[in-house]
């Protein structure tokens, strides 16, 4: 539990880091295009006192603190790009105790707890009690990111990581299982055509509407949950042209590895046609734990919500997601993902964050990060 020092701090900073939430969420930062994040949160970083700070080739912002190579390391990571392709600032209101703009709960509330407990622990001069911490604001966690940033880091620290924690979603609940998927770019090509004069010549676009329709049509797993979508098409050129190419980008996804290697299988044999490219856009591996690394993890996740019941006062639930703690979870690494703020509306454009849960999501980081100090 953390100490009246701190919660004073807190409340002391809170207009503080009311303004720099709504500062950030309006920084544009479409997946793989987080430069505009990455220089503010670095420049942030270091104006707060921090020393080393560096950004990495995958557009991560990393701040290595009392990591030294004789000691584990311990992960604090939140990532900085948002689903929406926006290269203009976001729009930002406050109305009714709500803060809304899109990305602001997924992952703009979270990341700036990374921001403020870094700068806490540098300017309080904190040591880490048997390990180094790293904070991470990390990039590539949305849609096509493929868990770029993550992957990054668990490579730069490949065989130090003691812990790692990822600061998504709300305050009802932490993530316990991790979902796999593979993500594909389909693409139909025939010889297509003149509408009349060509007519009969094979169409594109009809040919992908068969391979959604023979997608839609397996019948998946029981045992844990499997999922698959299609969630784009494009193809044609005009409405007298009989298409020469069409394209979809589809996925599937399961908390298992058994579900992962069917889907697998049945996609393979769906797409294995004539005509017909598939390009592998993203995969996310689900976890592969030993029975110790299991309790490990165990651990973190009864940490976890022992934390979040005691402040927040309500039942937390435990849920399977795809979350920057797929990577280390798949190289035997204890990971927990849980987050900061009560909201509704990730991945739409009317996303808001409670105002009031914000403080709450404060005591909850600070304490995160200061249980290792």
């Amino acid at each position: 539990m953390i100490s009246q020092e701190v919660k004073q701090y807190i409340k002391e900073h809170e207009k503080e880091a009311y303004e720099l939430l709504k500062t950030i969420a309006r920084i544009p930062s479409p997946s793989n295009q987080e430069e505009k994040r990455m220089e503010f949160c670095k420049n942030w970083l270091e104006a707060a006192g921090a020393e080393g700070v560096y950004t990495d080739e995958a557009l991560n912002v990393v701040y290595p603190y009392c990591v030294t190579d004789d000691r584990p390391v311990v992960i604090f990571m939140a990532h900085m790009d948002v689903v929406f392709p926006d290269t203009a600032p976001l729009p930002f209101k406050e109305e009714d105790g709500r803060l809304c703009c899109p990305g602001i709960g997924d992952d703009t509330a979270n990341l700036v707890n990374i921001l403020l407990t870094a700068r806490y622990l540098t300017q309080k001069q904190i040591r880490p009690k048997d390990a180094g911490l790293v904070f991470v604001c990390n990039s590539g966690e949305e849609g096509l990111g493929n868990l770029k940033g993550s992957r990054k880091i668990c490579e730069t620290y490949k065989g130090k990581i003691r812990a790692f924690y990822s600061l998504d979603g709300g305050l009802d609940g932490v993530v316990d299982r991790a979902v796999g998927s593979s993500r594909f770019k389909v693409t139909v090509n025939t010889e297509g055509g003149h509408s009349y004069g060509s007519f009969g010549n094979a169409n594109a676009i009809q040919k992908l509407a068969d391979l959604v329709e023979e997608i839609y049509q397996i019948q998946v797993p029981k045992e844990g949950k499997t999922t698959y979508n299609v969630g784009t098409i494009e193809g044609g050129t005009s409405v007298n042209t009989i298409a020469q190419n069409a394209s979809m980008l589809c996925e599937f996804r399961s908390d298992s590895r058994k579900g992962l290697e069917f889907m697998a299988k049945k996609f393979e044999e769906i797409f294995n046609k004539e005509g017909v490219t598939v390009e592998v856009t993203g995969i996310r591996p689900c976890e592969n734990l030993s029975a110790e690394e299991n309790s490990r993890r165990e651990a973190l996740l009864c940490r976890a919500e022992e934390l979040l019941e005691r402040v927040t006062g309500k039942k937390t639930v435990r849920r399977p997601g795809s979350t920057d703690c797929n990577i280390p979870l798949s190289m035997g690494i204890p990971s927990v993902c849980y987050g900061t703020y009560y909201g509704d509306g990730a991945h739409t454009r009317e996303e808001y964050v409670e105002k009031a849960s914000l403080s709450m999501g404060y005591e909850v980081a600070f304490e995160t990060v200061l249980s290792y100090c």
